[in-house]
């Protein structure tokens, strides 16, 4: 795991790739999953990543006068949660022009036209405004991300002070009997589906090994610390398959 943004490599899952190499095969991949991305999810995790998003959810607070900003905000699940709850306005924003499609198509049904915007940007280079939001979050698309210290430095140069960054991700299993249960689900079973359902099972062997490459919770906390985020917390879910790691802007 590669997260010296001065590196001359940097991990795509196990290769080790150019930095601005990755960004491009990263679009890559999320151009070729959008269509399915929500089935496969539900393929993927079983169901379970929803759960654990409404959990992440209830931990962003929603309020009606507060704004959030949903970094790699895909096809917009966090955003439509956070709406549904009486949030205020919220800004769904990601790299990748093809998720962001699908978000827009999936709110413009729901009738979300005032309360959400979009905004087509790199999470490590944001065209907004200091301290402009309440809440900042990321779920599942910072491990995708190149430089992971540049996107957390930039979810607090957003926030307003006593504003709250919150990052849902894969992690590290802290059960030591699901492990092998997890890796055999997560390296036999995952691509073969991503083949089947989606007719790409690189995209999917990639995904698998992103997770594994990714900062465990210990790591990520320092790194949230480091970027200038204080209180920072941990909370695992589903053994540490997943987590949501919280800091605030004081």
């Amino acid at each position: 795991m590669t997260d010296n943004p001065t590196a001359a490599t940097v991990d795509f899952g196990y290769r080790q790739v150019a930095p601005e190499e990755k960004r491009g095969l990263v679009r890559d991949v999320f151009a070729s999953v959008a269509p399915r991305y929500d089935l496969m999810n539900d393929l993927m995790s079983l169901g379970v990543h929803r759960a654990w998003k409404r959990i992440f959810v209830t931990a962003l607070d929603p309020r009606p006068g507060r704004r959030l900003l949903d970094l790699a905000g895909g096809t917009g699940d966090i955003c439509f949660g956070w709406l549904t709850r009486g949030g205020g306005p919220a800004v769904l924003s990601d790299v990748n022009p093809a998720m962001l499609a699908v978000g827009r198509d999936r709110a413009a049904a729901r009738g979300w036209v005032r309360e959400l915007s979009f905004l087509v940007a790199d999470a490590e280079h944001l065209p907004l405004p200091d301290r402009a939001f309440d809440v900042v979050s990321i779920a599942f698309g910072l491990r995708n991300c190149t430089d992971k210290a540049a996107v957390l430095a930039e979810a607090r140069r957003v926030l307003r002070p006593g504003g709250r960054f919150l990052c849902l991700e894969f992690s590290r299993v802290q059960v030591a009997a699901l492990q092998p249960l997890y890796d055999a689900w997560s390296f036999s079973v995952l691509p073969r589906l991503g083949q089947a359902v989606a007719g790409d099972a690189p995209s999917y062997q990639y995904l698998v090994e992103s997770i594994r490459t990714f900062p465990d919770q210990a790591t990520l906390a320092g790194m949230m610390e480091r970027a200038g985020l204080s209180r920072v917390r941990v909370r695992n879910l589903s053994g540490g398959i997943a987590a949501i790691h919280s800091g605030w802007r004081l």
